[in-house]
């Protein structure tokens, strides 16, 4: 089987490369001479935790190469894929289609023998139809089939969810189409891999409504952390109660400081522009990107409180900037609002991300980037956790707080548990939990007897 994978990036390279491991001959196109340049020799422009290791076997074994021809790779191809960009646009929060369109005039051009056009690229219900009528208009002799499988990938553990995912979705009115991608995905039929078979419009609508359902899970289980800060209650022990109901599930219940990265921010506004459109809004995903915009901005206010309620002519140490771990994306991290909040409020800010910081030097201005997490909090008035990463998880408490001016901890992942820390002499604030109340000698005395 032979694929060409129309973009390099994230979603592009990963698909390429585990398709590739599949057993298929992969091509992976881009305009970008210098990422193929560097795909080329070897240098992976992201970072995915396994993914340099895997596009290096595959290309040692003739089944992955890289090219900017993408006639060349497309003619030749049993199965096209277009992973190109659908950032939101400008105005209307919809996804900016310009590079799908853009690819299937040039697929159209480059086709030659009956082809299946797969849109992995996450594109609003009805995209798929308006490939088809750009590539049928284009080439009216041409022989092709549109279909959308969708990606549910989660950055950092991309590769395993591909190779071992809880479902793949395709959307195809065409047996023929259906086959090919049969042939394509045999390694998890083999797996007894549950595939969903679908309409066009059904696999488009199911990734936009999976990532908006994630992101209300998220966005509530903060909402419910806020309470359990007025209330008293642990915002953990209520998220494990919830979770152990078989309907719910425990997984994304973690309270934190909003969602970020470049699928739950754009997908739920496109599918929100999307429900408008249809006449069909939809106010729940409304209510979660406003609460959402709203919780980055209050992690700053809660830093602010918990620095005396003012940061004036403080400074402020940050552990991670990225919007989650194991993965250099900056996109909508809530670092990029948390910084420039403290910034404004008068603060200096050091700052350290294990892979993050070559990105968030083109997005943050004034900070003073640093070489590791302890570098970060010397002299620091404030330590702030932003992003959870594991090295984070395990600090020297003792030489944390040496380092700092002042013992404020500021935990918006909860890693650590107030009692920890409050034995370690810190002025210890996370989300959604009661702080814990000093314990006299006496009273641990008598806990042992």
């Amino acid at each position: 089987m032979r694929i060409a994978m129309i973009g390099t990036g994230y979603v592009g390279l990963v698909s390429g490369a585990c398709f590739s491991e599949f057993g298929a001959e992969v091509i992976g196109v881009d305009m970008d001479a210098d990422k193929i340049s560097q795909l080329e020799r070897g240098e992976i422009p992201i970072y995915e935790p396994g993914l340099d290791e895997l596009v290096a076997g595959n290309v040692r074994a003739n089944r992955l190469s890289f090219t900017t021809d993408l006639a060349a790779a497309v003619s030749s191809a049993d199965a096209v894929f277009i992973a190109v960009g659908t950032p939101s646009r400008r105005g209307d929060g919809h996804a900016d289609l310009r590079f799908v369109f853009n690819a299937a005039e040039q697929i159209a051009d480059a086709l030659d023998g009956y082809t299946v056009i797969v849109t992995k690229s996450t594109v609003p219900v009805g995209t798929g139809r308006k490939v088809e009528e750009v590539i049928s208009t284009r080439r009216p002799d041409a022989e092709f089939d549109v279909a959308s499988n969708p990606e549910f990938l989660r950055e950092g553990s991309a590769i395993n969810d591909f190779m071992h995912p809880d479902r793949v979705v395709v959307g195809t009115d065409s047996e023929r189409a259906r086959d090919v991608l049969r042939e394509i995905y045999r390694p998890l039929f083999l797996m007894e891999t549950p595939v969903l078979f679908a309409t066009l419009e059904t696999a488009e609508l199911t990734k936009y409504a999976a990532n908006a359902f994630l992101a209300t899970k998220i966005t509530f289980i903060n909402e419910i952390a806020d309470i359990c800060e007025q209330v008293g209650a642990n915002v953990q022990d209520v998220a494990r109660g919830m979770g152990l109901d078989g309907r719910i599930g425990s997984k994304f219940l973690h309270a934190g400081p909003g969602y970020g990265g470049s699928c739950f921010p754009k997908d739920t506004l496109a599918l929100r522009r999307t429900a408008e459109e249809s006449g069909a809004p939809s106010l729940i995903v409304q209510a979660v990107i406003a609460v959402n915009e709203a919780r980055k901005r209050r992690m700053a206010e809660k830093v602010i409180s918990a620095c005396g309620d003012s940061v004036s002519g403080k400074c402020v140490a940050i552990l991670g900037l990225t919007f989650k771990p194991n993965t250099d994306d900056m996109r909508e991290a809530p670092s990029l609002e948390i910084i420039p909040a403290l910034q404004a409020a008068g603060a200096s800010v050091r700052a350290y991300d294990p892979e993050g910081i070559k990105e968030a030097r083109k997005l943050l201005a004034d900070v003073f980037w640093c070489d590791n997490a302890y570098h970060t909090m010397e002299g620091a008035d404030a330590l702030v956790i932003v992003t959870e990463w594991n090295e984070f998880r395990a600090l020297d408490l003792k030489r944390v707080r040496e380092l700092l001016a002042s013992p404020v901890l500021v935990d918006l992942r909860n890693i650590y548990s107030d009692s920890e820390m409050q034995d370690a002499g810190f002025d210890y604030h996370s989300i959604g939990r009661p702080r814990a109340q000093p314990v006299l000698l006496e009273e641990r005395v008598e806990v042992a007897e």
